[in-house]
Protein backbone atom coordinates (compact mmCIF):
# COMPACT_ATOMS: atom_id res chain seq x y z
CA UNK A 1 0.00 0.00 0.00
CA UNK A 2 1.27 3.33 -0.64
CA UNK A 3 1.68 6.06 1.89
CA UNK A 4 2.58 8.73 0.28
CA UNK A 5 1.16 10.92 2.59
CA UNK A 6 1.71 10.26 6.09
CA UNK A 7 -1.38 9.67 8.75
CA UNK A 8 0.77 9.10 11.45
CA UNK A 9 3.82 10.17 13.50
CA UNK A 10 2.80 13.88 13.54
CA UNK A 11 3.51 15.20 16.94
CA UNK A 12 3.12 18.68 15.78
CA UNK A 13 -0.18 18.02 14.63
CA UNK A 14 -0.87 16.50 18.11
CA UNK A 15 0.32 19.54 20.11
CA UNK A 16 -1.38 22.23 18.53
CA UNK A 17 -4.65 20.18 18.15
CA UNK A 18 -4.65 19.29 21.61
CA UNK A 19 -3.16 22.81 22.89
CA UNK A 20 -5.90 24.63 20.57
CA UNK A 21 -9.44 22.52 22.19
CA UNK A 22 -7.99 23.06 25.92
CA UNK A 23 -7.12 26.26 25.47
CA UNK A 24 -10.74 27.10 23.88
CA UNK A 25 -12.47 25.13 26.29
CA UNK A 26 -10.29 26.67 29.25
CA UNK A 27 -11.55 30.09 27.67
CA UNK A 28 -15.41 29.32 28.28
CA UNK A 29 -14.70 26.99 31.31
CA UNK A 30 -11.72 29.06 33.47
CA UNK A 31 -11.53 27.17 36.63
CA UNK A 32 -10.77 27.97 40.02
CA UNK A 33 -11.42 26.14 42.38
CA UNK A 34 -9.85 22.23 42.87
CA UNK A 35 -12.92 20.88 41.85
CA UNK A 36 -12.89 22.54 38.01
CA UNK A 37 -9.36 21.59 37.88
CA UNK A 38 -10.28 18.05 38.68
CA UNK A 39 -13.35 18.73 35.73
CA UNK A 40 -10.79 20.50 33.01
CA UNK A 41 -8.17 18.38 33.54
CA UNK A 42 -9.63 14.99 33.19
CA UNK A 43 -11.42 16.81 30.05
CA UNK A 44 -7.65 18.14 28.87
CA UNK A 45 -6.47 13.81 29.09
CA UNK A 46 -9.46 12.66 26.89
CA UNK A 47 -8.46 15.24 24.37
CA UNK A 48 -4.87 14.62 24.62
CA UNK A 49 -5.51 10.93 24.31
CA UNK A 50 -7.51 11.49 20.84
CA UNK A 51 -5.00 13.40 19.42
CA UNK A 52 -2.23 11.02 20.10
CA UNK A 53 -3.90 8.11 18.25
CA UNK A 54 -5.42 10.79 15.63
CA UNK A 55 -2.36 12.12 14.10
CA UNK A 56 0.74 10.16 16.56
CA UNK A 57 0.54 6.42 17.45
CA UNK A 58 -2.53 4.78 16.12
CA UNK A 59 -2.92 2.23 19.04
CA UNK A 60 -6.06 1.31 18.21
CA UNK A 61 -5.66 0.66 14.61
CA UNK A 62 -2.73 -1.48 15.66
CA UNK A 63 -4.80 -3.23 18.45
CA UNK A 64 -7.65 -4.15 15.63
CA UNK A 65 -5.51 -4.55 12.42
CA UNK A 66 -5.58 -8.00 12.13
CA UNK A 67 -9.57 -8.50 12.53
CA UNK A 68 -9.70 -5.41 9.87
CA UNK A 69 -7.18 -6.85 7.65
CA UNK A 70 -9.39 -10.27 7.69
CA UNK A 71 -13.04 -8.23 7.78
CA UNK A 72 -12.02 -5.54 5.40
CA UNK A 73 -8.99 -6.93 2.77
CA UNK A 74 -9.12 -3.81 0.92
CA UNK A 75 -8.48 -1.22 3.22
CA UNK A 76 -5.44 0.71 3.94
CA UNK A 77 -5.45 0.35 7.81
CA UNK A 78 -2.67 3.24 7.99
CA UNK A 79 -4.40 5.70 5.97
CA UNK A 80 -6.39 8.94 8.09
CA UNK A 81 -9.69 8.22 6.59
CA UNK A 82 -9.45 4.20 7.84
CA UNK A 83 -9.05 5.97 11.63
CA UNK A 84 -12.32 7.18 11.12
CA UNK A 85 -14.07 3.74 12.76
CA UNK A 86 -17.59 4.11 12.62
CA UNK A 87 -17.42 5.05 9.09
CA UNK A 88 -15.17 1.73 8.58
CA UNK A 89 -17.68 -0.85 10.67
CA UNK A 90 -20.87 0.93 9.50
CA UNK A 91 -19.70 0.78 5.80
CA UNK A 92 -20.02 4.15 4.42
CA UNK A 93 -18.14 5.09 1.21
CA UNK A 94 -16.76 8.29 0.11
CA UNK A 95 -14.84 10.87 2.50
CA UNK A 96 -15.75 10.01 5.83
CA UNK A 97 -15.46 13.86 6.84
CA UNK A 98 -18.61 14.58 4.91
CA UNK A 99 -20.65 11.33 6.69
CA UNK A 100 -23.61 12.06 8.43
CA UNK A 101 -21.57 10.76 12.61
CA UNK A 102 -19.36 13.36 11.14
CA UNK A 103 -21.86 16.07 10.92
CA UNK A 104 -23.65 14.88 13.98
CA UNK A 105 -20.49 15.28 16.00
CA UNK A 106 -19.60 18.83 14.83
CA UNK A 107 -23.49 19.26 15.64
CA UNK A 108 -22.35 18.14 19.24
CA UNK A 109 -19.25 20.16 19.31
CA UNK A 110 -20.71 23.55 18.50
CA UNK A 111 -23.71 22.80 20.75
CA UNK A 112 -21.18 21.75 23.51
CA UNK A 113 -19.34 24.64 23.34
CA UNK A 114 -22.11 27.25 23.31
CA UNK A 115 -23.73 25.42 26.34
CA UNK A 116 -20.44 25.96 28.16
CA UNK A 117 -19.54 29.62 27.49
CA UNK A 118 -23.29 30.01 28.61
CA UNK A 119 -23.12 28.29 31.32
CA UNK A 120 -19.82 30.17 32.88
CA UNK A 121 -20.92 33.62 31.91
CA UNK A 122 -24.28 32.97 33.92
CA UNK A 123 -21.78 31.35 37.14
CA UNK A 124 -19.18 33.80 37.14
CA UNK A 125 -21.98 36.42 37.30
CA UNK A 126 -23.58 34.47 40.03
CA UNK A 127 -20.34 33.97 42.00
CA UNK A 128 -19.54 37.63 42.27
CA UNK A 129 -22.88 38.71 43.49
CA UNK A 130 -23.17 35.51 45.66
CA UNK A 131 -26.06 34.16 44.54
CA UNK A 132 -27.65 30.90 43.18
CA UNK A 133 -27.13 30.28 39.24
CA UNK A 134 -30.67 30.11 38.41
CA UNK A 135 -31.19 31.49 35.34
CA UNK A 136 -29.69 30.85 31.68
CA UNK A 137 -29.25 27.54 31.07
CA UNK A 138 -29.17 26.39 34.67
CA UNK A 139 -32.50 27.30 34.88
CA UNK A 140 -33.42 23.88 32.24
CA UNK A 141 -30.44 22.07 33.90
CA UNK A 142 -28.32 21.98 37.69
CA UNK A 143 -25.37 21.39 35.68
CA UNK A 144 -25.14 22.61 32.58
CA UNK A 145 -21.47 22.73 32.56
CA UNK A 146 -20.69 19.37 33.42
CA UNK A 147 -23.02 18.58 30.30
CA UNK A 148 -21.57 20.66 27.83
CA UNK A 149 -18.15 18.77 28.67
CA UNK A 150 -20.04 15.50 28.15
CA UNK A 151 -21.73 16.77 24.41
CA UNK A 152 -18.08 17.48 23.30
CA UNK A 153 -16.58 14.42 24.45
CA UNK A 154 -19.79 12.22 22.63
CA UNK A 155 -18.99 14.82 19.57
CA UNK A 156 -14.86 13.59 19.80
CA UNK A 157 -16.24 9.89 19.65
CA UNK A 158 -18.58 10.39 17.04
CA UNK A 159 -15.38 11.66 14.75
CA UNK A 160 -12.32 9.21 15.90
CA UNK A 161 -13.41 6.43 18.44
CA UNK A 162 -10.17 4.70 20.60
CA UNK A 163 -9.81 2.33 22.66
CA UNK A 164 -8.66 4.44 25.25
CA UNK A 165 -11.18 7.18 24.79
CA UNK A 166 -14.00 4.55 24.78
CA UNK A 167 -12.26 3.56 28.17
CA UNK A 168 -11.91 6.79 29.76
CA UNK A 169 -15.70 8.47 28.66
CA UNK A 170 -18.20 5.94 31.33
CA UNK A 171 -14.98 7.12 33.97
CA UNK A 172 -15.59 10.48 33.18
CA UNK A 173 -19.24 10.54 33.33
CA UNK A 174 -19.09 9.18 36.78
CA UNK A 175 -16.59 11.47 38.18
CA UNK A 176 -18.75 14.08 36.88
CA UNK A 177 -21.69 12.83 37.99
CA UNK A 178 -19.77 12.73 41.85
CA UNK A 179 -19.17 16.24 41.22
CA UNK A 180 -22.48 17.76 40.75
CA UNK A 181 -23.46 15.68 43.82
CA UNK A 182 -20.57 17.00 45.96
CA UNK A 183 -21.37 20.31 44.20
CA UNK A 184 -25.00 20.23 45.18
CA UNK A 185 -24.28 19.45 48.88
CA UNK A 186 -22.14 22.44 49.34
CA UNK A 187 -25.03 24.39 47.66
CA UNK A 188 -27.86 22.51 49.95
CA UNK A 189 -25.52 24.00 52.46
CA UNK A 190 -24.90 27.55 51.82
CA UNK A 191 -28.31 28.05 50.20
CA UNK A 192 -30.59 26.09 52.10
CA UNK A 193 -34.33 26.49 51.51
CA UNK A 194 -33.53 28.47 47.98
CA UNK A 195 -31.24 25.52 46.68
CA UNK A 196 -33.95 22.97 47.36
CA UNK A 197 -36.62 25.17 45.56
CA UNK A 198 -34.14 25.35 42.52
CA UNK A 199 -33.77 21.67 42.85
CA UNK A 200 -37.04 20.65 43.12
CA UNK A 201 -37.79 22.68 39.92
CA UNK A 202 -35.02 21.77 37.77
CA UNK A 203 -33.43 18.42 36.49
CA UNK A 204 -30.15 17.80 38.00
CA UNK A 205 -29.20 16.63 34.04
CA UNK A 206 -31.30 16.16 30.85
CA UNK A 207 -34.14 18.55 30.74
CA UNK A 208 -37.86 18.12 31.61
CA UNK A 209 -40.01 18.95 28.62
CA UNK A 210 -43.16 18.43 31.21
CA UNK A 211 -44.68 21.71 31.82
CA UNK A 212 -43.53 22.96 35.25
CA UNK A 213 -46.46 23.73 37.79
CA UNK A 214 -46.41 27.20 38.84
CA UNK A 215 -47.32 28.70 42.12
CA UNK A 216 -50.79 29.55 43.13
CA UNK A 217 -51.90 33.03 42.84
CA UNK A 218 -54.06 34.28 45.42
CA UNK A 219 -57.04 34.63 43.22
CA UNK A 220 -56.82 31.21 42.36
CA UNK A 221 -57.59 30.73 46.30
CA UNK A 222 -61.07 32.70 46.01
CA UNK A 223 -63.85 30.87 45.97
CA UNK A 224 -64.53 30.90 42.47
CA UNK A 225 -68.70 31.60 42.09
Amino acid sequence: MNHDTPAYGLWLLVLFNSAIFIMFAYSFFKPATARDWRTFGAFAAFIVALFVEMYGFPLTIYVLSGWLQTKYPGLDILSHDSGHLWSTLLGEKGDPHFGALHIASYIFLAVGFYLLSNAWRVLYHAQRQHTLATTGPYAVIRHPQYVAFVLILLGFLLQWPTLLTLIMFPILLLMYARLAITEEAEMRKRFGAEFETYAARTPRFLPSWRKQTTAKSPVDDKVQP
